[in-house]
């Protein structure tokens, strides 16, 4: 379903102004999109770290290679109809790592919120250099942002966490949230925005845009649009309200054929980004598997060694052992039978 979405806005999109943006497509490189792919997976893998600080600072140290598959394969089920799917992904896969369901829950969930909270933090630093158009359409959103603050607010969020749960009648969490934990979320999601814009303006710059304030200016449209597409969301991922945002926020700036062009090719890189890291996952858990597997032969071996060494030590042949003189007997071979002493 989300693949008609996006390939009908695609199409929608780029058709509608063809004679605009066809000369623009042609002045993408191969180097400029593998480097744009490489910022989006360096700027998911900043996603998945500042999830991994909520879950750790529930109590649950998780294995990088565990968290990988958690986090990714869970976050393939954006891509379906609804908010609760990534969630729900998350909980089946974390009890593999016994990980409680409520954990993992409230840990998608409030990395959601956070990515929400900085990408409206850097949204309303940036919404100055992005012009007073920007401002005139998605003014609203920074009413949003007061209340993330107070939300994720340790205090705050600790107590939303304990009334939800005795309303779930489930189990209070491991242990409550702390502002150092949540404070290294807050940066390692800051850190994945900084990446996303670095992606998209590295897409800018080979389509022709230029300015000094350029990279200022992709760092707040991505985090602005992204804010936009997850508030406004009727369709899975953000697909559509996100790039008309992202052309909006960048359009007055850079020209709205080139703010189009890079607006889709970061959505598919966005998108092969989220294929790629779930591959990366699986093989990476399947090696530390096979890893341990192999561990667990070598020490079954190493126990049966010393077995095996006790054993070596002893005469295989049982006979000769009866044949041994013992203390006050005759020694075999002694001319005249004459008893030896031992």
């Amino acid at each position: 379903m989300v693949t008609i979405v996006f390939l009908a806005f695609l199409v929608y999109a780029l058709a509608g102004r063809w004679s605009e943006v066809k000369d623009v497509i042609g002045n993408l490189t191969i180097r400029a999109l593998v480097l744009s792919l490489l910022a989006s997976l360096l700027a998911i893998w900043c996603t998945f770290m500042s999830w991994r600080a909520i879950l750790a600072d529930f109590g649950h140290a998780v294995p990088v290679t565990g968290g990988l598959r958690i986090f990714f394969v869970g976050q393939l089920a954006k891509y379906l109809p609804g908010k609760v799917w990534p969630v729900l992904t998350q909980m089946r896969l974390g009890r593999a790592y016994h990980v409680p369901g409520r954990s993992s829950a409230a840990a998608v969930l409030i990395a959601m919120l956070l990515g929400l909270g900085t990408a409206l933090l850097i949204t309303a630093c940036c919404l100055p250099i992005l012009g007073g158009t920007a401002f005139a359409k998605y003014w609203w959103i920074l009413l949003v942002l007061p209340l993330s603050i107070v939300v994720l607010w340790p205090g705050v969020l600790n107590a939303l966490l304990n009334r939800a749960t005795k309303l779930l009648k489930r189990e209070p969490m491991p242990q409550p949230l702390t502002a150092k934990g949540i404070a290294k979320s807050a940066l390692w999601s800051i850190a994945g925005w900084l990446m996303f814009g670095a992606s998209l303006w590295i897409l800018l710059l080979d389509l022709g845009a230029s300015g000094p304030d350029l990279i200022v200016r992709s760092i707040g449209a991505f985090a602005g649009s992204w804010a936009i597409g997850f508030l406004l969301a009727v369709v899975p991922a953000g697909v559509g309200p996100r790039e008309v945002a992202l052309v909006v926020l960048l359009g007055p700036a850079v020209g709205e054929p080139i703010a189009l062009v890079a607006a889709v090719v970061s959505r598919l890189l966005m998108t092969a980004a989220d294929l790629i890291w779930p591959g990366i996952a699986v093989l990476s858990e399947r090696r530390r598997e096979r890893r341990l597997d192999q561990a667990g032969e070598k020490a079954e071996t190493n126990e049966r060694a010393p077995d095996n060494a006790e054993g070596s030590e002893t005469d295989p042949n049982p006979t000769n052992r009866g044949n041994a003189p013992t203390l006050g007997e005759p020694a075999a071979g002694v001319p005249g039978g004459e008893a030896g002493t031992l």
